[in-house]
């Protein structure tokens, strides 16, 4: 893997690092208000930086609902976040976090439909200009990528956009039918 043409083991640890953004499927936050928790992004960010992350990030109606607002101590007197809720709060800090690169790694794994709606616009405030890496399973998530990567057995089987793909009939073409037949799976009343 290459950055800027420079085989990421060549470039020291600490500087890959302020390079990359990091958006997990079960994101931790600390025992500390939910402005520190963003602000961990950036440390040196001012409160203006991290409530304008917070807003992109789709986090108004968190901070609303909560006694301090972004002051609000997280795990303190009974105040917890829904898994959606703590994974928009990760994207605002990778948001003020600002890195060229940003990875996704099943981003939307555990959100409800509701939160994983204001998860995908939070990554509309999160990718503008960005390389993305996004690991996925579910295919709506990577369905509007310049480029899907389809991993077979550890190693690329294929590549292209959804289009192409979808053309190629293969891997991934097979995977998008699979996706599509259970979207219309309903029970019956």
């Amino acid at each position: 893997v290459k950055i800027g043409g420079v085989d990421i083991r060549e470039i020291p640890q600490g500087d890959l690092m302020k390079m990359v953004a990091f958006v997990f499927q079960d994101p931790k936050l600390f025992k500390d208000s939910l402005l520190e928790n963003i602000r961990a992004g950036r440390p040196s960010a001012t409160r203006e930086e991290v409530l304008k992350a917070a807003h992109l990030a789709q986090c108004d109606d968190i901070l609303k609902k909560l006694p301090n607002g972004i002051d609000t101590i997280i795990g303190s007197q009974g105040i917890y976040l829904s898994g959606g809720e703590t994974q928009r709060i990760s994207i605002a800090r990778a948001i003020l976090k600002d890195a060229p690169i940003v990875v996704l790694d099943e981003a939307t794994a555990y959100a409800d439909p509701e939160n994983e709606h204001q998860i995908q616009k939070a990554f509309d405030g999160l990718i503008k200009n960005k390389t993305v890496i996004m690991v996925a399973h579910r295919l709506s998530t990577v369905q509007d990528a310049d480029q899907i990567l389809v991993m077979k057995n550890g190693a690329i089987a294929e590549s292209g956009t959804h289009s192409d793909l979808i053309k190629h009939q293969g891997e991934y073409a097979k995977m998008w039918d699979n996706y599509n037949k259970t979207v219309q799976w309903h029970i019956e009343s």
